[in-house]
This record gives C-alpha cells, structure tokens and sequence, in this order.
C-alpha cells in the first residue's frame, strides 16, 4: 500500500463516504431478503435433506473441469422451465454473470445502450468488453431509440443492446418493458433484463416483470438467488446459442471455481417454495400497500409502489444522520450516497421483508417523520 491509498481513503473520511463494515442490528429494513427465506426453517430443511442424500459443499473446480456437478444442471433445467426459457446457465452472483455477459457477448461493432441507473456490475462488465456504449436516461424509452438511431446514422453498422432492470434496486421503479422490446425489435436488436429485485416477487409465480418475454430469441434476463430466494447465486436465462458461446468464450464462468452444488440444491428448493407458497408474496404486497400509505400520510413522501422505497434526503450528511438516528432507535436502515446514487441524491434505501410487519414499519415510519423534522436539509 502506498501513500497514495491512504489520502484517498481520508479524502474519502472528510467528505462523509468512507465505507466500513458493520455488524446486523436492529429490525431489517436494509436487507433483500424481500421474502423472509434465507433463515426459514423451510430452506434450512432443504439444505439438511441435501446433506443427506450427499449434495457436495464445494464444487472443487471449474464447471469445465470436476466442478460440473448434477446440482448445478438439475437446478439449470429447473429453472429453466419455471421461467419459460430456452437454456440457463448458473453463475456464482448476480455481479459475476453481469460481467460475464456484457464482457463476452456484445461484439467491438455493436452497440450497449443502458439506462442511467443500471447496475455497477454491468457497468464494469461493458468496460471490459469491447462494444460501444451510451447511457440512457433513466426510463426514458425515446432515449433509448434515438440513441440507436444515432449511432446507425453515424454509421453503426453491428447490434444494438439494450440493458436494463425491471425493477431499479435504488429507486423501486419499473422499466418500461413493453416499449423497450419494440425499440429493440425495431432495430434488430437484444434486450436484457436484470430481474434481480423483481425475481421470487413480482410477476406470475415471482416469475419477473419480464415473464412475457421468456424464452423469445432476442431477450435475455438475470434472476439472482441471493436476494428473494434467499440463498445465492445468478441464474442466466437465454437462448442456447447465448448459453453455448458463453460456456465457451466467458472467462468469467470458464475460469471461476464452480457454484456451491450445495447451494445450487437450496435454489432449486428456494424456486419450489415460490411456486407453491403465494402467500409469502401476497404478505409482502400487503406490507407495501400499507408502508405507501403511511409513507404518505405521515411522511408526505410518494410511495414507490414496491419493495424498494427511497427516501432522498439530498447531502451525504443529512442522510448518515438520519440514518444513524434510526439504527440508534432499533432499525437497520442504511444511508446510501454517491457514487453508488447520483450527486444531490443521497437517501436512506428502505428495503420492505417479511422479517419485519406493520406494527415494526409503523414504528419506523413514525420515526422518520420525526427525524425529517429535526435534521434539516
């Protein structure tokens, strides 16, 4: 380490963004576990079951070497099917198959259009592929056709790609999914979708926001395991050929240790449990319906209307207050500042789960209307 690393990190001090780890406390409204099932006794017993029959640990390699284990493809065709696909392919996170993806499978003369707000890892995944790129404005679905137009009349001559989530992890919106495939398909393009706030939730069965798209030859979805699931994981939804290339030419799947085939045995347990329960998300429904409400009558906030709802507080340090404030009282809320979010833009991210109720969120909100008050902007 060098002089250098250590300014950067009291640069980083004195400007209120210095990171650290912190333990768990207080009641969760900071996790993605949206469904209460990472410490439900219905996943412990899938993973106990598992042991018994003799699921592996670890992996023990590469999917292309001994690591390919019958796990991992018993879980590929399950979700497959639960998700109406043409192939799957199981990545070790949702940030890993980002990379892999965009890395991998735009060519130097296509073209990445995302949205403004997309996830860092597909962020880093296009800097280290070779196509173009050009954010788009957020949910602005003109923006991103005229942003292909220009390119073609620039002379663009490869595929445009269009990348967006359904469901925004810092905002709590939904893409405009339906214009975006039209624009995609008006220009012969590809539409990826990354589910991984919508996955186990929303959509038929929590199949996404994107279900009706499926399994056509020109869309391709991510679905993380490690948020609703409640286990961990990224499952990659494409048509074969996408699979194919990537097993082949991904260095990010072909050179990566292989997925838990314990773990893999707990996400196919976790997709089960979501077909067969609706009740969980029809819980988690009732539990945003009744935070908008509050949100609005106690806050004057406009709810988001899912899962994920900000709450923009505008400086780093008004939000590390509140946020701090809550902690304090018994909530675990987090600040959330630049760069992970815009400039000016700095909130608390409040994550709605069945491991807290009305009565726990009612204690919250309450709180905050409190502290809205006392902490000025």
């Amino acid at each position: 380490m060098s002089d250098s690393h250590e300014r950067a990190l009291k640069a980083l001090e004195r400007r209120g963004r210095l990171r650290a780890l912190s333990p768990r406390s207080g009641v969760d409204f900071s996790s993605n576990d949206y469904l209460g099932l990472a410490a439900s006794r219905e996943l412990a017993e899938a993973v106990a079951r598992a042991l018994d029959r003799g699921v592996a640990v670890g992996a023990g390699g590469s999917r292309l070497l001994r690591g390919n284990d019958p796990e991992h493809e018993a879980l590929e065709a399950e979700a497959q099917a639960f998700f109406g696909a043409e192939s799957c392919l199981y990545f070790g996170g949702g940030f890993l198959a980002n990379y892999a993806l965009f890395s991998t499978l735009p060519a130097r003369n296509d073209l990445v259009v995302h949205d403004a707000l997309i996830h860092a890892s597909v962020i880093d995944g296009m800097r280290a592929g070779k196509a173009a790129t050009v954010a788009a404005a957020h949910n602005d679905a003109q923006a991103f056709d005229d942003a292909i137009g220009r390119w073609r009349s620039e002379g663009g001559t490869g595929r445009p790609w269009i990348a967006v989530e359904s469901l925004y992890s810092m905002d709590g919106d939904r893409a405009p999914l339906a214009d975006l495939i039209a624009i995609a398909r008006r220009h012969d393009g590809m539409l990826v979708v990354d589910e991984a706030h919508a996955t186990g939730v929303l959509g038929p069965d929590g199949r996404g926001l994107a279900h009706a798209l499926e399994g056509a030859p020109d869309v391709i979805s991510l679905h993380t395991c490690g948020k609703a699931l409640g286990a961990s994981g990224a499952l990659l939804l494409a048509p074969r050929l996408v699979r194919d290339y990537l097993v082949n030419r991904a260095r990010a799947f072909i050179y990566a240790t292989a997925p838990s085939p314990l773990m893999a045995a707990t996400v196919r347990a976790a997709l089960r449990i979501v077909h067969d329960d609706p009740g969980r998300r029809e819980r988690l429904a009732n539990l945003v319906a009744f935070a908008g409400r509050a949100l609005e009558r106690r806050c004057t906030i406009t709810p988001s209307g899912s899962h994920i709802q900000p709450v923009i507080l505008g400086t780093d340090e008004r939000a590390v207050s509140i946020a701090r404030a809550l902690v304090a009282g018994g909530f675990d809320v987090r600040a959330v500042r630049p760069p992970t979010v815009p400039e000016g833009t700095a909130r608390l991210r409040i994550s709605l789960t069945l491991n807290a109720g009305e009565d726990a969120t009612a204690r919250l909100l309450d709180t905050l209307a409190a502290l809205l008050e006392q902490v000025p902007a």
